[in-house]
Parts: C-alpha cells; sequence; structure tokens
C-alpha cells in the first residue's frame, strides 16, 4: 500500500481575492482520492480538518498516522467519519469490523486503536471517503445508514434544487466532538444546492462530489458572498471551505455530495444566510 498526503494552509479572504484559477485550484481542489491500493490525505489548517480517500483492490490498507499528526497512530487524538461511495467493504478498528455498503457511513471515536480498509470484491472495489477532527474525548463508534439519518428535503424541481439531505454524523444521531457529515441527493432535473447560500464562520466545512456522469462537470462556488469565485470540478473530487466562504454549486447533472464540517459549534442550523441577489 502507498499513503500520501498534502498540507494546506489557511488563507485570508483578501489574499484569496487575488488568486488566479490556478491558485485556487491549487488550495482548495482535493483532485485525487481514490488511486488502487493507496491513501491519500489532505491535512487542513482549517480547524485541522483530514480529508481522504482509501481504494483497497489487491490488499487490505491501514490509515497511517501521517507526520502532521506527531501522534504513533491516527486516531489517538482524532475522530473519523468514513462515507462507503464504491462497492461492498469492511473497516477494521482495533478488535471490531464494521461491514459497509454503497452510501453507508461508519463514525469512529478517538482512541489508540488501528484502522484498517479491506474490499469484499476486487473487480468492485470499495471507495472510503473520509474526514477527520481533532477530539477532545471519545465517543462509541456507530455504523449509521440512511434509515438512521435525519432527513431534510428541500427545494423544489422549478428552482432547479429539489434535494434530500440526509444528515448522517450529526449530534441528532449520534455523540460527537466536533465533526459532523452527511449527504445531500438531488433529484433528477435539479443541479443546485446550498442556495441561498449561506457561511458559518464557526464551522468549516469540505464538500465531496460523487455520482457525476462521465463527461459531466460540477461548478462549485466559494468566496466572500460579494466577492466570488469558481472551481470546476470532476466526479470522486473535494474542496475545502473555509469559514468566511459561501459553499454552493451548480452542475450539468444532478449529482450527490458529502459534506463534512468541523469546528466550536454543533449547531447545524448555525448560519449566516444571502439573498440570492445580493450575491456578487
Amino acid at each position: 500500500m502507498k499513503t500520501n498526503y498534502e498540507l494546506r494552509y489557511a488563507a485570508h479572504p483578501e489574499d484569496a481575492k487575488a488568486y488566479d484559477t490556478t491558485r485556487l485550484r491549487r488550495d482548495f481542489l482535493i483532485e485525487k482520492l481514490f488511486a488502487a491500493d493507496e491513501v491519500n490525505m489532505v491535512y487542513s489548517m482549517y480547524d485541522r480538518l483530514v480529508v481522504g480517500g482509501a481504494m483497497p483492490v489487491k490488499e487490505k490498507l491501514q490509515l497511517e498516522a501521517i507526520d502532521p499528526l506527531k501522534q504513533p497512530i491516527f486516531l489517538c487524538r482524532r475522530e473519523l467519519g468514513i462515507f462507503n461511495v464504491g462497492g461492498p467493504g469492511t473497516v477494521y478498528v482495533g478488535n471490531d469490523s464494521f461491514e459497509l455498503d454503497y452510501k453507508e457511513a461508519l463514525y469512529l471515536g478517538s482512541g489508540e486503536r488501528e484502522v484498517y480498509f479491506e474490499s469484499k470484491d476486487a473487480s468492485k472495489p470499495a471507495l472510503f471517503y473520509f474526514n477527520s477532527a481533532c477530539a477532545h474525548r471519545n465517543y462509541p463508534d456507530k455504523k449509521v445508514t440512511k434509515a438512521d439519518a435525519e432527513v431534510m428535503e428541500l427545494g423544489a424541481l422549478e428552482t432547479s434544487n429539489h434535494r434530500k439531505i440526509n444528515k448522517m454524523i450529526v449530534n441528532q444521531v449520534l455523540p460527537t466532538c466536533q465533526l459532523q457529515m452527511g449527504m445531500t441527493e438531488l433529484a433528477p432535473g435539479s443541479v443546485w444546492n446550498t442556495m441561498p447560500a449561506h457561511i458559518h464562520s464557526r464551522r468549516m466545512e469540505a464538500y465531496f462530489y460523487f455520482e457525476v456522469p462521465e463527461g459531466q462537470a460540477v461548478c462549485h462556488l466559494m468566496g466572500e458572498p460579494t466577492e466570488t469565485r469558481h472551481i470546476w470540478m470532476k466526479g470522486n473530487q473535494a474542496v475545502l471551505s473555509p469559514e468566511w466562504s459561501i459553499h454552493s454549486a451548480s452542475a450539468t447533472n444532478n449529482y450527490t455530495f458529502i459534506w463534512g464540517m468541523a469546528g466550536e459549534n454543533l449547531d447545524y442550523g448555525d448560519q449566516d444566510f444571502f439573498k440570492i441577489d445580493e450575491l456578487r
């Protein structure tokens, strides 16, 4: 197996105004999450969130403690949220194991336990997308399916944003220190997410887009509400959203995305909204 990681530093919004396309993509876009028998991750200085992906094919992959953690085991001082967006697979943590099918999630609390990823069928490998945040205490591990989620149905086909928000790793479903994750599914014919746009200055966020058909793309919007920027993305890519930035998108097809947040506030509704005609 192979573990790759990048360190991403935080940006001041005044500086980000001057970024060109190359700089925006370099600092915020995570293009490569999945490669056969690799674990790829980004350690972000935005609330020290780790965003990563593991694709076990021929072997079981270990979630190794990368150097920025300064710990011998990844989970020593961290909690972890995992979504399987590929074929059936298994996550091993300590003496326990959890089987995850497509769109099923797993929360792992902090502790000195090793984590491994494995696919059930090498011809249909699992794709484990994960977020990890710093944790000050341990909470119990728990598998979460869409049946366990708190679901919100929002929008309408007439406004191109009919969607279901599946809140899966949130405090209404299970206790966490600061990590929150969920999955938003857009209905056929709908392409807009998170509109009207908002920011939440007490939390950063990462978006992972998937179920984007080959040859289609997502236009992710970011930046301050009156100084917006965009990043074109493909499926199975993620993007970092600073606390000062909106996070919204439109695409050339309907799609699904996983959102993950970390920060000082677990109140999902703690958001500052902006009217559509106020955006610039």
